[in-house]
């Protein structure tokens, strides 16, 4: 069976994204485009590099341009993906890439972004673990709404859910900082996204609890098992159109050796296809993931201060959200998880 799909939002890089995996997808057919000030233009003039999909011309992000579709992934700014989806059959399946149906917080949503609150739908990370051991794919299987993760979120969530669901880091006091590539940010202009601002420059943005991601990595750390934990989170942007290298870090528990944690990461992901725990000693660097739907994760103890130190590498707008889009929609509708997924990064 072939679904058909329309993407809403193709203009940005999340969408544009979207669009470059479901193009290679035997079971997927892109029919319908949709944007906002883009609208009347030939998605080849928006998007050159899909070739594939010069065929299609973007139109406005209507009710009725997205109904009729077997699936419609919405690749739209914060708050503007509830009212659409909303409006769609119960029947279609939705993949929200955006924020407003990630959190079961009523009460985190207003502190963080504000509006109206749509709810939660089924969490679209696959590999997340939960403390009785089952993973996140579980809750997808069949389901009809999807949630996309953040993608800072991603990777900070697959470095701390094997050693909280495990036991062997605690949860109240974790710390992360990552260097972000600017498209993680969207297309729109924005000065402090120009290149003259970027380039030779790193810049912290969001700091001091105020991250939007916050929440949603929180509530994917109780899931695995760590209640009440608190987390210090940094992001900082850095000259690199896309990626994601994260330090994340977090206090052992006792009698807890570099062995022993290195186990429990290996066990959680031994069988997963697209992340991966490098040998001892190395560590990822985000250039190994561009183009791929893979999360490299290199870890230690630093034993002079009893701290798990974990590396997670991964593309954000692969792995971090259009992978992790085709990823879930291949487990919702039964096809093989990693059909269609590009295992291999581009090098140089």
């Amino acid at each position: 069976m072939t679904y058909s799909v329309a993407v809403a939002g193709a203009s940005g890089y999340a969408g544009g994204e979207v669009l470059r995996l479901l193009a290679d997808h035997p079971e997927f057919d892109v029919r319908t485009v949709t944007a906002h000030s883009n609208a009347g233009q030939p998605l080849i003039q928006v998007q050159p590099h899909l070739r594939s999909l010069a065929h299609l011309d973007l139109v406005e992000t209507t009710t009725e341009a997205l109904s009729g579709h077997d699936v419609v992934v919405l690749a739209l700014p914060h708050g503007a993906s509830g009212a659409v989806a909303a409006e769609l059959s119960d029947d279609t399946i939705v993949l929200d890439c955006g924020a407003d149906h990630r959190l079961t917080s009523e009460a985190d949503w207003a502190r963080f972004y504000g509006g109206e609150y749509h709810g939660a739908w089924a969490y679209g990370l696959p590999e997340l673990l939960h403390a009785d051991g089952s993973r996140q794919r579980e809750h997808l299987v069949g389901v009809r709404r999807i949630a996309v993760p953040g993608c800072n979120v991603t990777a900070v969530s697959l470095a701390l859910s094997p050693g909280i669901q495990a036991g062997v880091i605690e949860a109240g006091d974790l710390n992360a900082t990552l260097a972000v590539g600017p498209s993680g940010a969207g297309r729109a202009l924005r000065p402090d996204l120009l290149a003259s601002e970027l380039l030779g420059s790193a810049a912290p943005y969001a700091v001091g609890g105020v991250h939007r991601h916050i929440p949603e990595i929180l509530q994917n750390v109780a899931l695995a098992g760590g209640a009440g934990a608190s987390i210090a989170f940094t992001p900082v942007l850095v000259p690199m159109s896309r990626g994601i290298l994260a330090t994340v870090t977090a206090r052992v528990t006792p009698g807890v050796d570099s062995a022993s944690l290195r186990a429990a990461w290996q066990a959680a992901y031994a069988d997963e296809p697209f992340v991966h725990v490098l040998p001892e000693g190395a560590f990822p660097r985000t250039a190994e993931t561009v183009g791929a739907n893979t999360a490299l994760l290199g870890l230690t103890v630093d034993a002079d201060v009893q701290r798990a130190i974990i590396v997670v590498a991964l593309d954000n707008l692969v792995k971090g959200t259009a992978g992790a889009a085709v990823q879930s929609l291949n487990v919702a509708v039964g096809l093989p998880e990693s059909l269609g997924l590009p295992l291999n990064g581009v090098a140089p």
